[in-house]
């Protein structure tokens, strides 16, 4: 039994709550979300049963994202061997150790990053306790919920741990490379996770032998997308290269005509004024066109005294 979330304790009492059990977590993870954000960093948190392959899953990604800069916190109940392995295939990596805790929360996951580079990150896995259970539920500030399911644990997976499945955004389904070896039905497997996802989305993939890993780069990549704008300007400099400053002078030519009276008589004298506006923009090169587009003034902050 899991000693913090009490999961299979008869001898729970029930109590009137005032507040959602798990606010405090929820609290935390939307601090956790923010820094994220904020920082243009996609955290994805990854479950799945012991075994799933999970850490087999990241150490093949660390192969097909090179020049990406990944990072990951990994959690175990007792020892930090899958971290360690994630910092052979090149992943910056830190064991979170659980104690008796079968899932991760915000908390764990907050105090990780305090002494962790992780704002240097363009991807931050959060691989979370071999679970089917628990994990489900506990919003860790994360982008995405990543669960790998392998085709060693049955065809009914999705239908007996029901929740897992409908709080995931993308399944991996892991070692299919094995299917040949086993009596397997890949077809009722992925039949069973539309049953119960929302939005079923699903991939096959081995570690071993690459095989879909290039479609999990794209997914990725489609999810780091939308936050790519929330980058510091700091970090999107580092991305890509200094800075430029792009001036833009465009001339504009303003007549007038100035009337006064000699004599009971009306003259009127037209004046032409020159005036350049220069627009700078920071950023890369490509960013900033000013072709044959318009720029309407209406004379406004422009004196015209004469």
């Amino acid at each position: 039994m899991c000693t913090t979330c009490g999961c299979g304790d008869t001898e729970l009492v029930p109590v009137e709550l005032h507040e959602k059990i798990l606010a405090g977590n929820d609290r935390t993870a939307t601090h956790n979300r923010e820094h994220f954000r904020e920082s243009g960093v996609l955290a994805l948190n990854i479950m799945g049963s012991p075994g799933s392959g999970k850490t087999a899953v990241l150490e093949a990604t660390a192969r097909v994202m090179k020049g990406v800069r990944l990072g990951a916190v990994s959690a175990d109940l007792a020892t930090d061997n899958d971290a360690q392995r994630l910092s052979k295939a090149g992943i910056p990596s830190k064991a979170i150790t659980t104690g008796q805790a079968c899932h991760l929360d915000a908390e764990l996951v907050h105090r990780s990053l305090h002494d962790f580079p992780w704002r240097e990150l363009d991807v931050f896995f959060i691989e979370n306790v071999g679970n089917l259970v628990c994990p489900a539920i506990y919003d860790l500030g994360q982008e995405a919920n990543v669960v790998a399911l392998s085709v060693t644990e049955g065809e009914d997976k999705p239908l007996k741990y029901p929740v897992m499945f409908q709080k995931a955004d993308f399944v991996l389904v892991t070692k299919v490379d094995l299917v040949p070896h086993l009596d397997f039905d890949l077809a009722r497997l992925e039949d069973n996770l539309r049953r119960v996802m929302p939005d079923p989305k699903i991939l096959r993939v081995s570690a071993r032998t690459g095989e879909g890993m290039e479609g999990w780069r794209a997914w990725i990549e489609q999810m780091r997308a939308p936050i790519l704008g929330g980058k510091p300007r700091e970090a999107r400099m580092h991305e890509h290269g200094d800075a430029h400053t792009h001036g833009h002078a465009h001339e504009h030519e303003h007549e007038h005509a100035h009337e006064h009276t000699h004599g009971g008589q009306k003259h009127s004298h037209p004046h032409s004024h020159k005036h350049v506006h220069t627009h700078e923009h920071e950023g890369p090169q490509e960013e900033h066109q000013h072709g044959g587009g318009e720029h309407g003034h209406d004379g406004a902050g422009h004196d015209h005294s004469h």
